[in-house]
């Protein structure tokens, strides 16, 4: 795929960033379990935050092709930021920008799109992953203001986002449809960040679980109308996808470039090991997977800016991608023999990273059902 220049000019843009700010620095982030706030208000003076968001709004007013290609970009640096980062832009900002009145833009979109402010989806609870529609989170009305109680869990940014959208059901009775979605701010009463997870990769960014304990929501801030919860978060799940497939590109693409730097210098045999046949040939299997993922993601994104369904072709994208990433990730560690399990080399982080990708956003099993469901459709 052929890009354009203003999508060409937000890449280098972001690649640039990346390479200077990031990527030397990104081990250190790793085990220290943490991103400097300085960082993250760099890349929102950069418009990262909200990429797709217009600019009457505080956002770049970018299209969406250019939104994946920047996340590419971050991920390539620190799977953990551009996670961060992604959960900000999409769900968050996609769905205040896609279902709020102006005033709420106004308070929850501006904010977050001027990289003032980071954003949190709050919907998956310990017994409800992949079931979404299962979430047992209650929002009761008493008379202008809404009362939450529940637990979520696998909180991206729970801690260390500002603004934060809640889905809880309002009507026990009407199922997916009784679902609804609530705006707060995560220093609100009764936000409460019960447990900030120690995990297998992403150690940049806080993941965590949250109790809502009594949280009072003005009916001012109820997103779209009652009832309309799960419409709203599935959305964006398309972008989301997308944004993940591009992810796991970066991380790939990142665990490649340290497989060629390390079989151009490392020498057995006499001679650098990216000139036996083994090795090399393994090399342009990666090349290769990489490559095809990312025309998977940017066609499945071309689509989006188009308007086209893109259901499939977002599914395919992750489900192809999240797998490549493990395999290219996994083969860097192989090039690099003993020295890719020690941690002072780069490539056991991008394995540890890319290992989400396949469980967040729809794990890979849903994907396929996804595709499956698209294909006896005929679509």
């Amino acid at each position: 795929m052929l890009l354009y220049p203003s999508q060409i000019e937000l890449r280098d843009l972001a690649r640039d960033f990346v390479r200077r700010e990031i990527a030397p620095f990104a081990a250190d982030w790793d085990k220290r379990r943490h991103t400097p706030i300085d960082v993250l208000q760099r890349l929102g003076e950069l418009g990262f935050f909200g990429v797709c968001v217009p600019e009457r709004w505080g956002g770049a007013g970018a299209d969406f092709v250019s939104y994946v290609l920047i996340m590419e970009e971050i991920a390539f640096g620190d799977a953990g930021v551009a996670n961060m980062i992604a959960a900000t832009n999409s769900p968050y900002c996609a769905a205040v920008n896609g279902f709020g009145t102006d005033a709420q833009k106004e308070k929850w979109l501006r904010p977050a799109a001027s990289g003032r402010m980071g954003g949190a989806i709050l919907l998956t609870e310990p017994h409800a992953g992949s079931d979404a529609a299962a979430i047992k989170t209650a929002a009761r009305k008493r008379g202008d203001r809404y009362v939450i109680n529940g637990t979520k869990c696998f909180i991206t940014s729970g801690r260390s986002a500002e603004l934060a959208m809640v889905l809880a059901v309002t009507d026990p009775y009407a199922g997916k449809r009784g679902i609804s979605c609530f705006l707060t701010r995560t220093d609100a009463p009764g936000y409460v960040v019960t447990r900030e997870e120690d995990k297998l990769g992403h150690r940049s960014n806080d993941t965590c679980e949250i109790s809502l304990e009594n949280l009072d929501i003005t009916a001012e801030d109820l997103l779209g109308n009652e009832g309309d919860g799960l419409r709203i978060a599935l959305a964006s799940l398309d972008n989301g996808r997308i944004g993940v497939a591009a992810q796991s590109v970066g991380v790939a693409q990142a665990a490649l470039d340290a497989a060629v730097t390390y079989a151009r210098q490392r020498q057995t045999f006499g001679k650098p090991i990216i000139e036996h046949q083994a090795v090399s040939f393994m090399l342009a299997e990666m090349a290769t997977k990489v490559e095809v993922a990312r025309q998977m993601y940017l066609h499945a994104a071309t689509m989006k800016d188009a308007g086209i369904s893109c259901i499939k072709e977002a599914s395919m994208a992750k489900l192809y991608a999240a797998q490549m990433a493990e395999e290219v990730t996994s083969a860097a560690i192989q090039i690099h023999g003993g020295y890719g399990y020690i941690e002072s080399y780069p490539v056991a982080k991008f394995w540890r990273d890319c290992r989400v990708f396949q469980i967040y956003d729809g794990t890979n099993e849903v994907q396929k059902l996804l595709i499956a469901r698209e294909l006896a459709a005929g679509r």
